[in-house]
């Protein structure tokens, strides 16, 4: 009995050392293991780092392994999604700003620097950024409101309309501003507008003075033999204005779309000039004008479709003998300059308005004094849209009352 008692405690004792051995193995390895996994945090190593099968901590490893390399997968997705957002704000033309439930702007993108001209505004204001009380006050009805909120104004000093659009977020207090650009816009609308009235007003002229002339000649002038012929030139005369503006309008819609092919060779500038002045000799003469060409015979050759380019000279002339009086000059040269050829086109006219200068080659735009001197309006248009087809710039300069020079450049062959 003593035997086996004694064997028994034996036994008992080798098993308790045996289970406070396994502990403390255990123990020390779970510490080892946790010690490895702050370690690699702190360092921030990959999560094929940890170890993996650790003894007696197989299971235990492998799943803090595989979990490590399951948040190390989302977080390079997270990463992926937030560069693929900066870089989309970044290039957004629209700006973009945060700002806090206090007010101060937690973020802007590049755009919104620029519209509000506030580099590094991080930490600033909403109120400091935008300097506009309309926009400021939107905001601050959005925060008390909790609802979104659009505001528009216009900026005189920069020449710039803005829309803002404030949007709040409710359950932190903070508010999303995104900030529009609206110049171009409006630009285009302006043009859209002056387009229309001015093609309204250019067919109602025609138009009045045709159903006048049917009329005159219904009510008897037709049976007139004297009557009857001037009339109808009249009514030809208003036909052919009709139909140059209409082909004009198709001319330069071809131009503006692309749609007209240049024919680019070398051509010799001086006999650009010849025929374009030949041309217009006889309309010159009939108006008491002198029209002569003063240019330089070892010019280089441009690049450029012949025709086309004396179409431009000959819309700058037409344009010059419109608004010079019997007597005067109007003369065309040409000059070589930096790669280019410089044709110019001037006269001893009326002049143009310094305010005016910037406008004459919108389509239709007229001066006031140029709305009975007959034409469309849209000469100038085309010429500026062929110059720029080929590669040059046109401008004017002009002083009231002393004439104006059209100058336009080609580059040389």
């Amino acid at each position: 009995m003593n035997t086996f008692l004694l064997v028994s405690f034996i036994i008992a004792l080798l098993a308790l050392g045996w289970f406070a051995w396994r502990y403390f193995r255990l123990r020390h390895g779970m510490e080892a293991f946790a010690r490895t996994i702050r370690r690699t945090t702190q360092e921030g190593s990959p999560a094929a780092s940890l170890p993996e099968d650790e003894a007696g901590l197989e299971e235990l490893s492998n799943a803090v392994r595989a979990l490590a390399e399951s948040l190390e997968l989302r977080s390079l997705e997270v990463d992926a999604e937030r560069a693929k957002l900066a870089a989309v704000l970044d290039r957004m033309t629209d700006g973009v700003l945060i700002a806090d439930s206090d007010g101060y702007v937690t973020f802007l993108n590049p755009a919104a620097e620029r519209l509000f001209d506030a580099p590094g505004a991080i930490g600033r204001t909403v109120a400091e950024i935008v300097r506009q009380h309309q926009l400021v006050e939107a905001w601050r009805r959005s925060c008390e409101t909790g609802e979104a909120q659009e505001e528009s104004v216009e900026l005189p000093a920069m020449r710039q309309f803005l829309q803002l659009v404030i949007l709040p977020d409710q359950q932190t207090g903070s508010s999303l501003l995104l900030a529009q650009d609206l110049t171009r816009v409006r630009r285009l609308e302006k043009v859209r507008r002056d387009f229309i009235s001015n093609v309204s007003h250019e067919l109602r002229t025609p138009l009045a003075s045709l159903k006048a002339l049917t009329e005159t000649l219904r009510d008897g002038a037709l049976d007139d033999p004297k009557a009857a012929p001037r009339f109808l030139g009249r009514i030809e005369t208003e036909v052919d204005a009709l139909t140059q503006m209409t082909q004009e309008l198709l001319d330069l819609t071809r131009i503006e779309s692309g749609q007209v092919q240049l024919d680019l060779k070398s051509a010799a500038p001086g006999k650009l000039l010849a025929s374009a002045a030949d041309r217009m000799r006889a309309q010159a003469e009939r108006t008491g004008l002198i029209l002569t060409v003063e240019s330089a015979m070892d010019l280089p050759e441009v690049h450029a479709d012949a025709a086309r380019l004396e179409q431009v000279l000959v819309n700058l002339v037409h344009n010059a003998l419109k608004f010079t009086a019997p007597g005067g000059k109007v003369i065309l040269s040409a000059g070589a300059k930096s790669g280019f050829v410089r044709f110019a086109v001037r006269d001893t006219g009326v002049g143009i308005p310094e305010d005016e200068l910037e406008r004459v080659f919108e389509r239709f735009y007229k001066a006031d004094r140029a709305r009975s001197s007959g034409g469309t309006g849209l000469g100038l248009s085309i010429a500026r849209h062929i110059v720029e087809a080929h590669g040059g710039r046109i401008w004017v300069e002009s002083v009231e009352g002393r004439g104006s020079t059209f100058y336009f450049t080609i580059p040389v062959f």
